[in-house]
């Protein structure tokens, strides 16, 4: 009984607590993710006060957060325009894993952790984060915006990549041969495309087995085929958010729209539960000492990541504002660059804190610089990024208003409703 007392209590302290950061962030223009960040961070391991009977409930609600936030985004496309993207930015992928899995695989070979290690970092730095950066994405009011089937783009290639990439680390790291390390890569690759195949084929199917008139029904339908989908991909060693975004991309038509409005209200709630769960997991007594390369590491991938956005929206046709914008909105890292630390926290023992302080300073530092990348350019450097008055355009009814407001309503002329 008293576990359970407690439990209610500190789950009614966080929720609470969550409300009245996102109000306060909201009143200061600010994304809240940094914030909720912090909070976990004050509240957990080594913390101001640390929360104990809460912890399990906030991880499972964590998983949960990731899923619905990928599930989301999913919902935003269909099957055919993410084959699409694939097909149109696989250049921009090749690019983004030059550029951003180097600067890890260098400095674990300069801190001699050996080249185990050093794969593992290079994934840490190389993959964003799907889940920061949707929640960024709908914060801002971006998601009409040009530029963001190319940010989508450049995502999915990444977490498609996961199913090849983390076959292949984890069999390095527990020394597994040849055959059963294909094996895996073959598991993990068929999964992935049949998923797509299904969805591609099949989708209206889908949608209409799915489909209902009544909200509960259908929120309890699809809620329970994405967490099977994604605990079916998670087993087979596929990402859990791949499952749950090509559930979503499978769903179109009413029903996605109709999914959409209902799961809008919990994504933000887990979303919200899954930033304070990677704070609280987090011991503040074991950043400093890996504070400077990690500081080293967010400078030099805050650049390389702007830089991809830039190649791969430019590609794309856009303007030079929604190449910072693209650029910018990719800078987060999260939930798979803590998977692979904690994959390889076995081969070096510093790779845990070194990934901790990184992520925790491109968690803080990528909702900034989505915000900011592209205003700070066009100040700094006006010649770069030229202003184009453009036709006046007034926001759509119904327009969700939000820190990124403002800067939305800049963004007009790269949204998709210009001519």
């Amino acid at each position: 009984m008293h576990d359970t007392t407690m439990l209610l209590i500190e789950l009614g302290a966080i929720i609470l607590g969550l409300g009245i950061i996102g109000r306060f962030a909201g009143r200061i223009g600010l994304s809240a993710i940094p914030l909720y960040l912090l909070a976990g961070l004050a509240f957990g391991h080594g913390g101001i006060f640390e929360l104990s009977a809460s912890e399990e409930f906030v991880a499972i609600g964590a998983e949960i957060g990731v899923i619905l936030l990928l599930l989301l985004l999913g919902l935003e496309y269909s099957a055919s325009e993410l084959v699409d993207n694939l097909k149109t930015q696989y250049p921009s992928g090749v690019v983004d894993f030059v550029l951003n899995a180097t600067p890890g695989a260098v400095a674990a070979l300069v801190l001699g952790w050996g080249p185990v290690a050093a794969v593992a970092l290079a994934g840490v730095t190389w993959i964003s984060s799907s889940g920061v950066i949707a929640k960024v994405l709908t914060d801002l009011g971006r998601l009409g915006n040009r530029e963001t089937p190319v940010v989508l783009g450049v995502l999915v290639m990444e977490d498609l990549a996961m199913a090849v990439y983390l076959p292949i680390l984890t069999t390095l790291l527990a020394g597994v041969g040849l055959m059963g390390g294909s094996i895996s890569l073959i598991v993990a690759l068929g999964t992935v495309g049949l998923v797509l195949y299904v969805a591609l084929r099949h989708g209206r199917l889908i949608s209409k087995a799915v489909s209902s008139d009544n909200p509960e029904l259908l929120l309890l339908v699809v809620l329970g085929l994405t967490v099977l989908i994604a605990g079916i991909a998670q087993q087979l060693h596929v990402s859990a958010a791949v499952g749950a975004f090509l559930v979503g991309i499978a769903l179109s038509g009413e029903v996605a729209e109709s999914a959409h409005r209902l799961f809008a209200p919990l994504r933000d709630l887990f979303a919200a539960v899954f930033f304070v769960f990677f704070g609280l997991s987090t011991d503040p007594g074991n950043i400093p000492p890996v504070i400077v390369p990690a500081l080293v590491l967010a400078v030099v991938t805050v650049v390389t990541k702007v830089a991809t956005g830039w190649y791969a929206a430019q590609r794309a046709g856009i303007s030079p504002r929604g190449r910072l914008r693209a650029g910018g909105a990719l800078v987060a890292r999260g939930e798979f660059s803590i998977v692979i630390a904690g994959l390889a926290a076995g081969v070096a023992t510093e790779i845990r804190p070194l990934a901790t302080a990184y992520v925790l300073l491109m968690v803080i530092i990528g909702p900034l610089a989505a915000r900011w990348t592209e205003p700070a350019v066009r100040a700094l450097m006006p010649r770069l990024v030229p202003v184009s008055p453009g036709p006046s355009v007034q926001p759509p009814a119904g327009t969700r208003e939000g820190p990124g407001a403002a800067s939305d309503t800049a963004a007009r002329a790269d949204s998709p409703t210009q001519p």
